[in-house]
């Protein structure tokens, strides 16, 4: 094998480089990663000693196992953003709560760092939307009633009946224009 038909390490970093862009594009990554990170100084500093000289300082809380538990369900909530993309609303809604008691439970959430890292994780994942393709059922840009994106200004055709592919008639087949109302026709 010569050194010319081995795989450049350039060349594997780029490509690993664009399979982790890939990997980032189908899912709420910064959510995710917002999220986790919020969970970690919840899970901390209830447990953490602050030493200034020979003083110590302990921030401990009486509710300590309850900061353990928040911060671990933050952590647990940022690896569900990451790894299943479809339950996104539910995980970005609990991360918000959790970060809201963690203001009461845990040291004003972390001395607020956790709990705005978790709101903000939170809505980030609940914001997000998967991105559109070039072809297929999800990917197809919304159309306006022109038939072009929805910032076109151009108007509908006046005369424009069912089938013309203006997007008057709505996927489920009942328009005024078709002469269907719901399930029965009218008339």
């Amino acid at each position: 094998m010569s050194a010319d038909t081995r795989p450049r390490l350039i060349e594997t970093i780029g490509r690993k480089r664009i399979s982790f862009r890939e990997w980032r594009g189908h899912r709420p990554f910064w959510g995710g990663f917002l999220t986790l990170l919020a969970g970690i100084p919840i899970m901390y500093i209830p447990y953490a000693n602050l030493t200034i000289g020979s003083l110590t300082v302990r921030l401990a809380t009486t509710a300590g196992a309850g900061s353990l538990i928040i911060g671990v369900l933050l952590v647990v909530l940022g690896l569900t953003m990451w790894f299943q993309p479809a339950s996104r609303v539910f995980a970005g809604v609990a991360a918000i709560l959790l970060s809201l008691v963690s203001l009461v439970v845990s040291n004003f959430g972390a001395f607020l760092v956790g709990f705005l890292l978790g709101l903000i994780g939170g809505a980030l994942a609940v914001s997000w939307a998967p991105a559109r393709t070039a072809g297929g059922d999800a990917g197809t840009p919304a159309r306006g009633r022109s038939g072009g994106p929805l910032g076109d200004t151009e108007p509908a055709t006046a005369g424009a009946g069912p089938g013309s592919g203006n997007a008057l008639d709505d996927l489920s087949g009942t328009s005024p224009t078709n002469g269907t109302n719901g399930r029965h026709r009218a008339g």
